[in-house]
């Protein structure tokens, strides 16, 4: 079974879910640095706020997780705050108590809550230093499905996020001690569904997705679009992945990470269908903003060809 400790330096021991969540951070931020290039943004705003970000990010998850009641586990907020709301930490040799809504390399992170907080710190971020607010979501956007989908690989280490029993070959193992309750009682050998795999692979082909609609229709795509796209498609994975998230927070009978799937996905679509029907500002299509980064004879040359066309 998988060790959820990548390796220890002497007495700091290093998790694999803490670390790829920083290896599909930075990852994330190189190809966000990039895109942010593209559109005439200093790629060093991208790496300026990612710490910030990334903090915020994870703050926001671990809170969603907090205040979630899981189905079927001992972990939520009753468990936070009432029950174990401290652990026994080792430091250099120390043993302290610890908050256990803090500790992160336990697992547990929602990321409705991490989105929504990296948001609202893109938005200080971009007021702060003047920048193009919708342009950082959308190159945001496409770094943060790159982390998601490296990211969700730390479940697999911390055996969590799995589904239902299965006899499909890619199932996996779970150890007794990181089994529900209600698959406690199954056999040793029993698979269950990698609900981790499901939606690391669709944030994968939404990365790829995102960046191709971003090369191929940016002649119509205004800027935004992109991290509107991303409030679809990502909900739109996690709606159908909850279907295999026998330990779901749920809200009259519907897993919630569903209730804001739904949200997520209709109010998208509509702004994406509103600000498209009327004609766009200048330099809202994001075509206008790239050919400004051009050298001037092939800006005139695109020109030239748009007034043909």
């Amino acid at each position: 079974m998988p060790d959820p400790i990548a390796f220890q330096i002497g007495p700091l021991v290093f998790r694999w879910y803490g670390l790829l969540i920083v290896i599909g951070a930075l990852l994330g931020a190189w190809v966000a640095s990039r895109e942010a290039e593209r559109r005439g943004i200093d790629p060093d705003h991208i790496w300026n706020a990612l710490t910030l970000v990334l903090l915020a990010g994870i703050l926001g998850a671990r809170l969603y997780h907090v205040i979630s009641s899981p189905a079927g586990e001992m972990a939520g907020w009753r468990y936070y705050f009432i029950e174990q709301p401290f652990i026994d930490v080792t430091i250099l040799g120390r043993t302290i108590p610890f908050p256990s809504a803090l500790a992160i390399w336990r697992g547990g992170l929602g990321i409705y809550g991490g989105v929504a907080a990296g948001a609202l710190t893109v938005w200080w971020y971009a007021r702060r230093h003047n920048l193009p607010l919708l342009d950082l979501l959308d190159v945001g956007a496409i770094g943060l499905l790159i982390g998601q989908a490296i990211g969700r690989w730390g479940n697999y280490f911390n055996q969590e996020l799995y589904g239902n029993p299965t006899n499909l070959p890619w199932g996996i193992h779970i150890d007794l001690e990181h089994r529900l309750p209600q698959f406690a009682d199954l056999p040793l050998s029993t698979r269950f569904h990698p609900t981790f795999l499901y939606e690391s692979l669709w944030n994968a082909i939404g990365v790829v997705l995102l960046l191709w609609v971003s090369r191929r229709y940016a002649d119509r795509l205004r800027r935004g679009d992109i991290f509107l796209l991303y409030l679809i498609w990502y909900p739109l994975g996690r709606f159908l992945v909850e279907f295999q998230r026998p330990d779901a927070w749920k809200i009259l009978g519907l897993p919630t990470a569903q209730w804001i799937a739904i949200v997520s996905i209709g109010v998208a679509a509509f702004l994406l269908w509103r600000r498209h029907q009327r004609p766009p500002a200048e330099g809202e299509v994001l075509l206008d903003v790239m050919v400004k980064r051009l050298p001037r004879a092939q800006r005139r040359a695109l020109e030239r060809k748009k007034r043909e066309s």
